[in-house]
This record gives C-alpha cells, structure tokens and sequence, in this order.
C-alpha cells in the first residue's frame, strides 16, 4: 500500500479514474482532455528516459533518441535511484507482457 508523501482524496480519484479505462483508444480520448499535448508528450518522454536508464544507455543516447535534456534525464535517474520504484514496476510489468 502506497503511503508515500503524495497521497491525498483528489489524486486517488484521478487514479482511480485511470483505472477504469478500458484500452488505449479511451486512454488517448481521457488524457487528451486531461492534458496538453505538451504535457502528454513530457510524460512519454520521461517513461521512454527511464527505460533507456534501466537498459544502461548513456546520457549521449538517451538525449539523441528522446530528445530530453539532461536536466530531465537526472530527474528520471534520480526517481530510478531514489523514488517510489513506480518506473520499474511499470516498465517491469510492460516487458512482461511482451514477452
């Protein structure tokens, strides 16, 4: 159970509204009201970061194939190294399914 400093009513309603989306075309349709475009396109590109930072990929690679600046790059390294583990879990569970 999560109990970290970020809990709090509003974002479990946020949650749980993720979680009752069905596929990812419901997926696009919610986060495209939710969010900017910019926005959206900040949070893929810190899930693609964290991926390349788990396969050992320099900061060199990971800025030419994401285009993130490194800023961003050690925010995500940081959370790797000393967050809430919820990038492995995602990415975990991610390859797990295709595999």
């Amino acid at each position: 159970m999560y109990s970290g400093k970020l809990k709090e009513d509003i974002l479990d309603k946020l949650f749980a509204a993720v979680l009752v989306l069905k596929d990812i075309d419901e997926c696009y349709q919610f986060f495209e009201d939710l969010c900017t475009v910019a926005e959206l396109k900040s949070l893929a590109q810190r899930l693609e970061v964290a991926k390349m930072l788990m396969e050992n990929r320099t900061y060199g690679e990971i800025t030419q194939c994401t285009g993130a600046s490194t800023a961003t790059i050690s925010r995500v390294k940081r959370a790797l190294n000393y967050g809430a583990d919820g990038y492995k879990l995602v990415l975990d569970r991610l390859r797990e399914d295709l595999s």
